[in-house]
């Protein structure tokens, strides 16, 4: 059920906080300018501290869930880690070529068996055309020679 004894009391500690952030929010304007830069120095640093924080905890989860992390550089627009883009994408590139090379040689290899199998066959290549003839094979498909 929601209303628990803890879901009360967070409910009021929101209420606190939100009329808290309220009345803060309306004296901000009469904070004399240099008690504001030490606040905005203040809360800059804590943002360092935390952010500072927040990667050392991300360092130590990564190191205990027993996985690997492999950088080749210390900054992200090194020239290992273009040369580790590159280079994947360059093996992409010549692998579809390749294909495209032996694709296009089979395909014209099954046409110069075809041309070959109709230039020394007994019927002349217009009988090819016929589409007489086209019926012709299509009704005897069945039968065997």
């Amino acid at each position: 059920m929601t209303n628990t004894r803890e879901y009360q009391q967070e409910l009021a500690a929101e209420r606190f906080g939100f009329r808290v952030a309220a009345h803060l929010s309306d004296l901000a304007d009469a904070v004399p300018h240099d008690v504001a830069e030490r606040l905005r120095v203040a809360r800059m640093q804590a943002l360092a501290q935390h952010g500072a924080m927040l990667r050392q905890e991300r360092a130590q989860a990564s190191g205990a869930s027993g996985s690997a992390v492999v950088t080749l550089g210390e900054e992200p627009g090194s020239m290992w880690g273009r040369v580790s883009i590159l280079l994947p994408m360059l093996a992409l590139i010549l692998g579809m070529f390749a294909i495209d090379v032996i694709q296009s040689e089979k395909r014209i290899n099954e046409l110069a068996e075809i041309d070959a199998a109709i230039l020394t066959d007994d019927l002349p290549p217009s009988a090819y055309a016929d589409p007489g003839f086209a019926q012709y094979l299509k009704l005897n498909a069945g039968r065997a020679p």
